[in-house]
């Protein structure tokens, strides 16, 4: 803290933690300097401030992920580079500053699937934050001489992934809705793009691979392992796909139970949610 605002006699009224929270990772799969757990593994979580809340209705800014990283380094001092964030701490961060920022209950709308209502529903985060797991990636692949290894990715990375997609899925929209092209030339380019995502789709399984360890030989080069899994049978890769899939299940959010408030109805199904940039912190 700069001598300034060290002396600043405003400095009370200044924010202080809402609350604290324990990570899904525990703190791993960070380079090292780059997160400061307390002792009680609990991380303070410092509401949004106004700044914060402007950028995060920005939507270039969430389009490029700066929005968020600036979110996390804003709300989550503690963690030094938010770009490092591995993936099963994402959720639960956002959860965590939405709380801090404004309450714990959430207003959504759902529809039963019964009788079709459309109904008012006040979720508790606090549920939510309940539900997330803490995969374990130190869980390795044993298949014959062959012993898989893999991590979480990060931020960054997930960030990088996920503009590459929507700019792919820009160009298949495009493609059908332009007027001087053939139906050849359309189904010529959306195959071109289609191909591009399932590329992109491998790449990010393949990234999520750390190393490969056979009769003594320990791979950890990306090239060699993109080699690897470009050229392996589809039964070894479906244990792999398999395997990763195991892993991230146990971080992601489970399905909110829900009872419909119509009387003569009172149907209980699950609803699905996800987290969306775009109007979670609306």
């Amino acid at each position: 803290m700069d001598q300034n605002t060290s002396s600043n006699p405003l400095q009370k009224y200044f924010r202080q933690p809402s609350i604290y929270v324990k990570l899904p990772s525990g703190g791993q799969h960070y380079p090292p300097n780059t997160i400061d757990i307390p002792g009680n593994g609990e991380i303070p979580i410092y509401p949004m401030t106004a700044m914060d809340e402007i950028i995060t209705r920005t939507p270039d800014a969430l389009f490029n992920g700066s929005a968020v990283a600036q979110l996390f380094q804003s709300c989550v001092p503690n963690i030094k580079d938010p770009w490092v964030i591995p993936q099963v701490d994402i959720d639960m961060l956002f959860t965590a500053i939405r709380i801090a920022s404004y309450g714990h209950e959430m207003e959504m709308s759902v529809t039963c699937p019964k009788c079709s209502e459309v109904q008012d529903y006040a979720l508790d985060l606090r549920t939510v934050m309940d539900t997330y797991g803490s995969p374990d990636f130190t869980q390795k692949l044993v298949v014959d001489d062959l012993e898989i290894f893999f991590r979480p990715l990060n931020y960054n990375e997930i960030s990088q992934s996920a503009q590459k997609q929507f700019e792919q899925q820009k160009r298949i929209q495009l493609t059908t809705q332009a007027e001087n092209l053939s139906d050849e030339e359309k189904l010529k380019a959306m195959g071109e793009a289609l191909t591009e995502v399932t590329k992109m789709t491998m790449a990010t399984m393949n990234e999520s691979i750390m190393s490969i360890s056979t009769v003594g030989q320990i791979v950890e080069d990306r090239q060699q392992i993109n080699e690897f899994m470009k050229n392996i049978d589809r039964a070894l890769f479906k244990k792999i796909q398999d395997h990763l899939t195991g892993i991230r299940e146990k971080s992601e959010m489970k399905p909110l139970s829900i009872g419909c408030k119509e009387k003569e109805c009172g149907h209980q199904f699950e609803q699905p949610f996800t987290l969306d940039m775009s109007n979670f912190f609306v």
